[in-house]
C-alpha cells in the first residue's frame, strides 16, 4: 500500500474513534485536538519517505495503529459502562426511586424535609400524601 494512502487511512480511523465532542463539522473551526493530530500527520516522516528509514516508518505506523486500538477500546468501555451502570449519572433521589421500583415498591408521592407526622427510613424523611 502506498505510504501516503496508508497514512490517510490511519488519520481517518483516528478521527472516527475520537469522542463526538472532539469531532466538528466542516463549517466550524476544528478542535485543538483535531488540529494537533492533523499537524502530527502533516509533519510526519511518511510525508517525506525518502529521508527516513523503513524501520522508523514501520514503528510510527505501528504506534498509530496502537493509538487507534486504544481509542476504540476506550469508546467501547464508555459504552459498556453506560449500559451496565445506568444510574451512574442520576441524582440520589432518582436512584432511590428506581431501586425501589426494581423490587416492586413505590416511593411516597410527596417528600418533605421535616414535619410532625413525617416518617423516617434510612435517613430519608417522608410524609404520606394527605387526601
Amino acid at each position: 500500500m502506498d505510504p501516503t494512502a496508508h497514512a490517510r487511512s490511519l488519520y481517518r480511523a483516528i478521527m472516527r474513534e475520537l469522542p463526538q465532542s472532539a469531532r466538528t463539522s466542516i463549517k466550524t473551526s476544528p478542535s485543538p485536538l483535531r488540529s494537533s493530530i492533523r499537524k502530527h500527520f502533516v509533519n510526519s516522516p511518511s510525508a517525506s519517505s525518502s529521508s527516513s528509514s523503513p524501520e522508523a516508518l514501520l514503528a510510527r505506523r505501528q504506534e498509530m495503529e496502537q493509538a487507534i486500538k486504544y481509542l476504540k477500546a476506550q469508546r467501547t468501555y464508555v459504552a459498556l459502562l453506560e449500559r451496565y451502570n445506568p444510574g451512574m449519572d442520576m441524582s440520589e433521589e432518582d436512584r432511590v426511586r428506581l431501586t425501589a421500583r426494581r423490587v416492586g415498591m413505590d416511593m411516597p408521592e410527596e417528600w418533605y424535609g421535616s414535619g410532625g407526622t413525617a416518617g423516617k427510613f434510612g435517613g430519608i424523611k417522608w410524609e404520606k400524601k394527605k387526601e
